[in-house]
């Protein structure tokens, strides 16, 4: 299984390399923030999840119908891209301003080991009070991860008692209907998140 979410995710790595260099070759430079995608038909992004919140209520993708979804993959013992992304994510809601509130910020977690729904819960309060933590059982975050083609591996060291967790960081933009519109590649800040979000919403 881990093998199969391994390649998976690789091969989704490999279409978006190829996306960005033909964003390149046309011409729109290198500063392109997001970009809507071309995947193949086969190549689905996104699908059903059962997941715990901070208060240990059950949340699937079905509670998200009708608004929009920032969903971003890491864990709270992440050293610097995941605070990095969850602060982008979070000015993306505050430069939206009125808009946000059709917007549901998802953090999940890759590490349920460490990661309890109450950890998540106070975690995400520090970037922004409207950002949602999801834990779960390892088969239950497998599943999301999986059907987000997530990579995650634990990386552990003999020189030290932790570990991290080796993954893939992109935020995703979920439309209400649940189907991808967009993905953002790491280090996209929150004005041009929010410009990708109002591009889709088709506000100006």
């Amino acid at each position: 299984m881990l093998r199969i979410i391994r390649w998976s995710a690789i091969g989704l790595v490999a279409i978006l390399a190829g996306v960005w260099a033909g964003v390149w070759y046309r011409g729109q430079g290198p500063d392109i923030a997001a970009t809507t995608l071309g995947l193949p038909g086969s190549v689905e992004i996104g699908g059903p999840f059962s997941l715990v919140d901070s208060t240990g209520q059950s949340v699937t993708d079905a509670n998200f119908r009708g608004r929009w979804m920032l969903v971003y993959f890491g864990y709270t013992f992440c050293p610097d891209v995941c605070p990095t992304e969850l602060q982008a994510m979070a000015a993306s809601l505050e430069a939206l301003g009125p808009l946000s509130a059709q917007v549901a910020p998802v953090f999940i977690t890759v590490d349920p080991e460490r990661d309890t729904p109450k950890a998540m819960g106070e975690y995400v309060k520090l970037f922004d009070d409207r950002l949602v933590g999801l834990s779960g059982t390892q088969a239950q975050v497998s599943v999301a991860t999986k059907a987000y083609r997530v990579y995650a591996v634990k990386s552990e060291s003999k020189a030290s008692s932790t570990y991290l967790m080796d993954h893939s960081s992109f935020v995703y933009l979920m439309g209400p209907d649940g189907k991808l519109r967009m993905l953002f590649k790491p280090g996209t800040s929150g004005a041009d998140i929010a410009a990708g979000i109002k591009a889709k919403m088709n506000v100006p």
